[in-house]
């Protein structure tokens, strides 16, 4: 499932403080602040779609992600790679490596990591 920006940008908030209050959760947001009746849609929005829940403390709910950051974006990436490049992980790497002007140093990292991951699949 796919957030707006704005939902995005709150689950970011949340999956680095792990889990928040509300004052704390709106407190990360740059000035001008988005009004509370916003940052409650967005919560409910997010609460509707499974990817936040709450705790309840009299008054006060603790929010907390959960659905991990690296299974949402995860699961982002593979349907870019489907829906923009025939679901080929090559023309993805293809057209990431050629379109982004990635420095040497930054192409070399990136091969370094393709074989540490290679040599660790071999290894199963």
């Amino acid at each position: 499932m796919t957030l707006t920006k704005a939902e995005e940008q709150v689950m970011n908030y949340l999956w680095q403080l792990e889990k928040a209050f509300f004052k704390e959760l709106k407190a990360q947001f740059p000035e001008p602040k988005p009004a509370t009746t916003t940052i409650n849609t967005l919560l409910k929005r997010l609460i509707d779609k499974g990817f936040v829940h709450y705790k309840v403390y009299g008054n006060s709910r603790e929010y907390f992600p959960v659905v991990p950051k690296n299974e949402y974006y995860s699961t982002q990436i593979k349907g870019l790679i489907k829906n923009s490049f025939n679901n080929s992980i090559e023309q993805f790497a293809s057209f990431f490596t050629k379109e982004t002007d990635l420095s040497e140093k930054q192409l070399k990292s990136l091969r370094d990591i393709i074989d540490q991951q290679i040599k660790s699949s071999s290894n199963d």
